[in-house]
């Protein structure tokens, strides 16, 4: 049978786009089976909803950590969600198409700097001047919040970028032609058509910030307590994972696996919740 060229490379693709899609497969089983049983093991509520965590004497709640991501997540959408939906707005409608073109791919290239360094930057600017005038440790849910705010912003103006300049020209028009000014047309017209699209990136930012481990055990002062004020210190679960994992043995091990269980659930979610955004402004 003669197999010509077009075939072939079908082929060859298609066992590429499987062999990523078992790759991930096999990362899911793994983490859940070395996880899940842990979990029924201890039982979901005292792992999930216990405060306290000492592997040592075999407590492995992760409550405060759970927490602790929640509010640094929280809080870093708080800073880079509005600036990030600003900054696509400005560029889309206010600047001047060349220096669009120059301006946004040069945004995107922070994606590309190691979070390392804005953890250091963290370290040595912004930990100091949270400890001088806010008080605490300065190593805190600000800090780690404030750090993953910029770090998402790429994102976050990358994807609302694509979506508000995906809206025809004609919505600008006919507001244009019913006397809008042009921020009313932003603000009625172009914002709303775009909805989904900018959903879309706050919700894969949230995720990203969730996940990052290396700036926020930099930052973030790595105790293991629910925090009561924006500048208490504080361990996230990815950060808890990273730090635990090189000395972990038997249930200590599972547990950190068990803590992965709940970061893939969580982090699935939300890239469900946009791809349904995004598969919404698809049909619109």
């Amino acid at each position: 049978m003669k197999v010509n060229g077009e075939t072939l490379v079908k082929g060859v693709l298609t066992a590429v786009a499987f062999s990523a899609l078992a790759s991930l497969l096999l990362i899911a089983v793994f983490i859940f089976k070395e996880g899940f049983p842990f979990m029924l093991k201890v039982g979901f509520s005292d792992f999930l909803f216990s405060s306290t965590w000492n592997p040592q004497v075999g407590q492995f709640g992760i409550f405060p950590m759970i927490v602790a991501s929640l509010y640094v997540t929280f809080g870093a959408m708080l800073i880079g969600a509005p600036l990030g939906v600003a900054g696509a707005i400005f560029l889309n409608e206010f600047v001047p198409r060349p220096v669009m073109r120059v301006i946004k791919p040069t945004i995107e290239l922070l994606a590309g700097i190691p979070s390392v360094v804005f953890g250091f930057l963290g370290v040595m600017v912004l930990a100091p001047f949270i400890r001088e005038h806010m008080g605490g440790p300065g190593l805190s849910v600000l800090a780690a919040s404030v750090i993953l705010g910029i770090m998402v912003l790429p994102t976050v103006i990358s994807i609302s970028t694509d979506a508000i300049s995906a809206v025809p020209n004609s919505y600008r028009e006919g507001a244009f032609a019913l006397g809008a000014t042009r921020w009313q047309s932003v603000h009625m017209v172009i914002l709303k058509a775009a909805r989904s699209g900018i959903i879309a990136s706050i919700i894969l930012a949230m995720g990203r910030s969730l996940g990052e481990t290396m700036a926020v055990i930099m930052v973030a002062g790595n105790t293991v307590r629910v925090p009561h004020a924006v500048t208490d210190p504080v361990r996230t679960l990815t950060a808890n994972i990273a730090l635990e994992m090189a000395n972990a043995t038997g249930m200590a091990r599972e547990a950190l696996f068990a803590t992965g269980v709940v970061l893939f659930v969580v982090i699935m979610i939300l890239n469900g919740i946009a791809m349904s955004a995004m598969k919404g402004r698809g049909k619109k």
